[in-house]
């Protein structure tokens, strides 16, 4: 029987593991994951181990660019040179979505890069291709996103991975170089259906088990993603910000494909925020241009819902969890003065439904261990 709180997303654990490239999968599974027929869990699951012991094996987690952070938006200041200069730009045919993943930890899409673009703002000159896009969520509407906009969660976030073409012959060369990954970041808050993530939304089913995957035949738009009409993740009015806090870096305005317009470029004057990040799980690589845009998009409970449905476990195995619960990693200092001692100190605390959503950290585990 399939326990209700085995859903991924999961509950409160979204996950990072697309970015375990297989230049580090190995190095990842042989320490931080474990699988034991011993413990309560069944099938092949991934165990965390807590995150203050990531610094044994992977030093880079104290590194002084670690992800996620809060914005923290009374401590960022206009840029109006890159509102003028290097407009954000991106183009995604709808076409390049190839495959929808269940790989046990969130709903992921593969594409295949054809045609995609990222580049302008904090990329400047360098070009870069959508790789996959996918969602994080938790257990309740107020708690998914990995970041917070000062102090607030909300209730999912989208990511789209793109890596350094113009620099690196291969995502996972790309993965390890300090500016090989950028990732546009996207909080989803409740409220209306979203069009184009419907779409995404009726094809969960098929994929409801870890492991499960289906070719997508009906186009999916991910700049139908983005948050081009809709809220504000933030209360600032400036559409180009600087982050006085040594993390953020700046941001500008966007430029975007003009809808039937063909090559023609069109602005959205809204802004983001973008900072000099890492990778959210081992090997925690500090090779990520984080742009995460100041407006939301909505998505509804029924939408919400489904996602939450999906399995974290293969067909034919039953997960018999009991508890909603995980391990949380603290937000990153943005400073080197965050050293080893301190990080470690907080980097790990038990998450219930009542504790705020700081850093999720990723697999359910036993009641034993830690669940979600």
């Amino acid at each position: 029987m399939n326990h209700p709180h085995c859903a991924l997303g999961f509950g409160c654990v979204p996950s990072e593991l697309p970015w375990l490239v297989d230049g580090f999968k190995h190095l990842v599974n042989d320490w931080i994951f474990s699988f034991s027929r011993n413990s309560q869990l069944t099938g092949d699951m991934l165990i965390y181990s807590r995150p203050s012991k990531w610094v044994e094996k992977f030093p880079m987690a104290a590194g002084s660019r670690q992800s996620p952070v809060n914005i923290e938006t009374d401590r960022v200041e206009s840029d109006h040179e890159a509102l003028i200069s290097k407009p954000l730009r991106w183009k995604y045919p709808a076409t390049a979505s190839r495959k929808l993943v269940n790989p046990g930890y969130c709903w992921r899409i593969d594409t295949d890069g054809e045609g995609t673009l990222l580049s302008g703002g904090p990329l400047m000159d360098d070009v870069y291709k959508l790789e996959q896009y996918h969602c994080h969520w938790g257990c309740s509407d107020s708690r998914g996103s990995e970041h917070t906009v000062d102090g607030q969660a909300f209730a999912g976030e989208l990511h789209l991975v793109h890596w350094n073409t113009s620099k690196y012959k291969t995502f996972a060369e790309a993965a390890k170089a300090p500016d090989g990954l950028a990732v546009l970041g996207v909080f989803l808050k409740v409220g209306k259906a979203h069009e184009e993530m419907d779409k995404i939304a009726r094809l969960l089913p098929y994929v409801s088990h870890k492991d499960d995957c289906i070719e997508i035949n009906e186009p999916i738009d991910p700049s139908k993603l983005l948050p081009v009409r809709g809220g504000r993740a933030g209360s600032s009015n400036s559409a180009a910000q600087r982050c006085v806090n040594p993390c953020m870096r700046w941001a500008g305005r966007i430029i975007r494909p003009a809808e039937n317009k063909g090559s023609q470029w069109q602005v959205d004057d809204n802004g983001y925020w973008t900072y000099l990040g890492s990778l959210t799980t081992p090997p925690c690589n500090e090779s990520v241009t984080w742009i995460l845009f100041k407006r939301y998009i909505e998505v509804s409970h029924h939408q919400l819902n489904i996602f939450r449905n999906l399995r974290k476990f293969p067909r034919g195995e039953e997960c018999p969890c009991h508890e909603n619960h995980g391990v949380v990693r603290d937000q990153q200092l943005p400073s080197a003065t965050a050293t080893r001692q301190s990080r470690a100190a907080r980097m790990w605390q038990f998450l219930s439904h009542e504790t705020p959503n700081w850093r999720r950290h990723r697999h359910q585990q036993s009641s034993t261990s830690l669940t979600s």
